[in-house]
């Protein structure tokens, strides 16, 4: 068994954006303070929460939507994770200077000080998902932040399906890797297509926590804007690749889920991956494709 020490509990906060940005941010610090109340000790909120996902079309507008770092949400994020001695985890549209633009995860330590920035290193550009059009590729690498509660690894949606990413973020000390997410549908994709996206998306981030003997969590959100269907079900994976938290498909929730830290070391002495790497022969990683 596990001592209470050893026992960090999270905070997924899974909701709806509206088009007013005060109007989420308000949300948020109410869920927040709900999962603060509920036990959570470091509570994460979804990708670009304080509005609505910009990166459906190529619109120089949305630019305005962007903030400084430290800023406005950050000060107000801070405010209430010093009063409530909590780890605050918020994705931002981050204005870096004038046409610099990153997505950015900011870590908020529970003393209310900005403890980590972590800008989104894979940079997506899909029908819907133009994020090349406003976000500069992150320079701060994959890395862990040192936090009231241990060390935390930050990534951001399209990280997520990048094994690399996981791999470096894990090395660098993270026991929990969060993954702020805005992912959905179509709203013409069929059913089947559906379930397959979904399936793999799980899939993949379960594999991350099993191959580095860590927990995972993602945190989605939901609700139809304009022409996406953002499909909830954010989850916790333990290190053995075991869903322990799931969100609906369709709701805004606020999990908070308590999370086994020893399990960390007991995974990785039965399964020792990162003792077996054979960092002698992976150089050919540096390259786009391997030659000939």
């Amino acid at each position: 068994m596990a001592s209470n020490a050893n026992i960090l509990t999270l905070g997924l906060i899974q909701m709806t954006c509206a088009e007013q940005p005060q109007h989420n941010l308000d949300k948020a610090l109410a869920r927040i303070e709900d999962a603060s109340a509920r036990g959570a000790q470091v509570v994460c909120l979804q990708e670009l929460f304080a509005s609505r996902y910009p990166c459906q079309t190529e619109d120089i507008a949305n630019f305005e939507l962007a903030e400084s770092i430290p800023g406005p949400s950050t000060d107000a994020l801070g405010k209430l994770a010093a009063a409530r001695k909590i780890v605050i985890v918020a994705s931002l549209f981050e204005r870096r200077a004038a046409g610099v633009y990153h997505n950015t995860a900011v870590v908020i330590d529970a003393s209310g000080a900005i403890c980590g920035r972590y800008r989104k290193m894979h940079i997506p550009d899909d029908p819907r998902f133009y994020e090349k059009f406003y976000f500069t590729p992150g320079d701060l690498g994959f890395q862990s932040h040192a936090t009231a509660y241990g060390p935390m690894g930050v990534l951001v949606c399209w990280d997520q399906w990048f094994p690399e990413a996981a791999r470096l973020t894990a090395m660098s000390g993270a026991q929990v890797i969060f993954y702020p997410t805005a992912i959905g549908w179509d709203l013409n994709e069929v059913p089947e297509v559906r379930a397959r996206q979904l399936a793999a998306w799980e899939t993949v981030q379960r594999g991350h926590a099993i191959a580095n003997g860590v927990f995972v969590a993602a945190i989605n959100r939901v609700g139809v804007e304009d022409g996406l269907e953002f499909w909830g079900n954010s989850f916790v994976s333990d290190p053995f690749g075991e869903v322990i938290a799931r969100a609906s498909r369709s709701a805004e929730e606020t999990l908070v889920v308590q999370c086994d830290l020893d399990q960390v070391e007991q995974t990785r002495r039965n399964w020792p991956f990162l003792r077996d790497r054979r960092i002698d022969a992976y150089g050919d990683l540096t390259r786009r494709l391997r030659s000939e």
